[in-house]
C-alpha cells in the first residue's frame, strides 16, 4: 500500500515566484506547476486532485481500467510502477501516459520498488528511481502538463526515518539537474504515514532543494490517522505554513482502529487538497479494492464511500482544463514562507511503530516447489503489517499454500492477494485465482494485516507447498 489548488494567473505567480526564488518566467510556464500550496495547470487553473490508485505494474493487461476510472469520476490516477529493482521493469511508460491522456486523466506515476527502504532489504532508494526516471526521459519530456512524476513510493520506513531528509533532497536536485520539469511529487517516510513527522518536521527544506519551486508533499493515511484530531492536526500544519500536500494513498475505515475516511475526505474537500485512494483493484482486501475484481459495475463498500460519497470523487472532482474541462472553484492561495518555521514537539500521545524482527524463510526446495519468506513491514501498538513473497522452485507451479503458526497471541484481521484462513494460531494462506501460477524461479508477495499483544511479535517459521 500501501494528493491543491487556486486559480492564479501567471503574473500572479510570477510575483509570488519573485518573493521566494528566481525562477524564470519559462520555468514557470511549463505544464503542472505549484503556485503557493496550491497545484495549478499551465494557464494559471487551479487544478484539485481527485482519483485512485490503479497497481499497473502488477496488472499490466488491465489497460481498460483507465477507462473505468475516468467512467466513474476521477480526474487523476495515480499509476503503479516498477524500476526492475524489485518490480518490473516497466518499460511502458509511453503506452501508460497515452491512455491516461486518451480517457482525460492526470497521470500520477510512481516507483514502488522503493517501498520500505531502510526497513525492507528488498526496497530501492531514491536515488535508483530518479535512476529509473532517467532512463524513461524521453517517453516523459513533453508531457508536463499531463504527467506529475512521484519520485518514489513510500521511500522509507521505520528505520532511521531521519535519512529521508537528505535522500529526498538529493533525489529533487538530481530530477532538475537531469532536465526534468515536471511538477515532482515527493512521499513522506515511515511507509508514507510520518508518525515521527520528519516530513512535516522538514517540509520547507524539501521546498527549498527544488530550484524550480515544483514540488509538492504528500501524505499516505492509514491506521495512523483513526481519528479525527490526528487528521486535522496534520492537514493544518500544511494549510497555515502554505505548503503544497497531497493525500497521496488511504483506505476507509472498516473498523475503529482504520483511518477516518469520511473525515479525510470532509477535511480534504475543505481545504482545497486532492486525495487519490488506494486503489482500484488487486489487493483481494475489500478494505483496499474499490471493485470486484477490476469490474467497474461492481463497487465495494469502499468504492461505493470514495466515488459517491457527500465529499466523494463524484461530487468533487473538476476535469483539467487541459483537457477542456471547466475550472475547479477558486481557494485561497497561501503564500510560501521562505524560511523554516519553528516546529512544536511531536505530541506524546502520537502512535509509535516498534523495530520489526528479522524475516523468516522456508526452505529452498528442489525442483516442483516454492519457498516463502514471511517478514514484518510496519507494526504499531495492537497491530502490524507483514509481506509473504512465494517463489517458486526450479519447476513451473500452478498453485502454492503457505501456513505458519503464531507464537505470541498474534491473529489475522485482514488479508489482500490470498486467501487466508486460521485454527487457533495455526494459518493458511493460499493463492488466489491471478498469483498462482508461476514460472520456475518466479515470485509473487500476499499481504495481511494483524494484532499482537504490543510486546511480542517474533516472526513465525513458515512452510510452502506447490502444486
Amino acid at each position: 500500500m500501501k494528493r491543491l489548488l487556486t486559480s492564479v494567473g501567471v503574473a500572479v505567480l510570477a510575483t509570488a515566484a519573485s518573493i521566494l526564488v528566481a525562477v524564470s518566467p519559462a520555468d514557470a510556464a511549463v505544464g503542472l506547476h505549484i503556485s503557493g500550496r496550491n497545484i495549478v495547470e499551465a494557464n494559471g487553473q487551479n487544478f484539485i486532485m481527485r482519483g485512485v490508485n490503479h497497481e499497473h505494474v502488477w496488472f499490466t493487461g488491465q489497460t481498460s481500467s483507465f477507462a473505468d476510472i475516468k467512467a466513474a469520476g476521477a480526474n487523476t490516477v495515480r499509476v503503479v510502477l516498477g524500476s526492475g529493482k524489485r518490480w518490473g521493469p516497466s518499460t511502458d511508460v509511453a503506452n501508460v501516459i497515452s491512455l491516461c491522456k486518451q480517457n482525460r486523466l492526470i497521470c500520477v506515476l510512481e516507483v514502488h520498488d522503493t517501498t520500505g527502504y531502510g526497513e525492507d532489504g528488498a526496497a530501492a532508494t531514491l536515488d535508483e528511481a530518479v535512476n529509473y526516471w532517467i532512463s524513461q526521459k524521453a517517453a516523459l519530456v513533453g508531457q508536463e502538463n499531463y504527467v506529475v512524476i512521484n519520485i518514489g513510493n513510500e521511500p522509507i520506513g521505520n528505520t532511521n526515518a531521519g535519512q529521508w531528509t537528505a535522500a529526498t533532497t538529493a533525489a529533487i536536485q538530481k530530477m532538475r539537474t537531469n532536465g526534468f520539469q515536471h511538477l515532482l511529487m515527493v512521499d513522506a517516510p515511515n511507509w508514507g504515514q510520518d508518525w515521527q513527522y520528519v516530513m512535516r518536521d522538514n517540509a520547507q527544506t524539501i521546498l527549498n532543494a527544488d530550484t524550480q519551486q515544483n514540488t509538492v508533499l504528500s501524505i499516505h493515511m492509514y491506521d495512523v490517522f483513526s481519528t479525527a484530531t490526528a487528521i486535522r492536526d496534520y492537514l493544518d500544519r500544511f494549510k497555515n505554513n502554505g505548503w503544497p500536500l497531497v493525500i497521496g494513498e488511504f483506505g476507509w475505515q472498516r473498523s475503529p482502529s482504520n483511518v477516518d475516511d469520511q473525515t479525510l475526505i470532509a477535511e480534504a474537500n475543505a481545504r482545497g487538497l486532492g486525495y487519490l485512494g488506494w486503489s482500484w483493484a488487486g489487493n483481494n482486501d475489500p478494505y483496499l479494492d474499490m471493485t470486484v475484481n477490476f469490474d467497474p459495475t461492481q463497487l465495494t463498500t469502499w468504492g461505493l464511500r470514495l466515488f459517491n460519497g457527500a465529499n466523494g470523487i463524484k461530487a468533487t472532482a473538476k476535469e483539467a482544463t487541459i483537457f477542456g474541462g471547466t475550472p475547479s472553484p477558486s481557494a485561497t492561495a497561501s503564500p510560501r514562507p521562505s524560511a523554516s518555521p519553528s516546529t512544536s514537539p511531536s505530541p506524546s500521545s502520537s502512535p509509535s511503530r516498534s523495530t520489526s524482527p528479522s524475516p523468516s524463510a522456508s526452505p529452498s526446495p528442489g525442483g516442483r516447489g516454492c519457498t516463502a519468506a514471511y517478514s514484518i513491514v510496519g507494526q504499531w501498538p495492537g497491530g502490524f503489517q507483514a509481506d509473504v513473497r512465494v517463489t517458486a522452485g526450479s519447476a513451473a507451479i500452478s498453485g502454492w499454500t503457505v501456513t505458519w503458526t503464531f507464537a505470541n497471541g498474534q491473529t489475522v484481521t485482514q488479508a489482500w492477494s490470498a486467501t487466508v484462513t486460521s485454527s487457533g494460531s495455526a494459518v493458511t494462506a493460499r493463492n488466489v485465482s491471478y498469483n498462482g501460477s508461476l514460472a520456475a524461479g518466479a515470485g509473487t508477495t500476499f499481504g495481511f494485516l494483524g494484532s499482537w499483544n504490543g510486546s511480542t511479535n517474533s516472526v513465525p517459521a513458515v512452510t510452502c507447498t506447490a502444486s
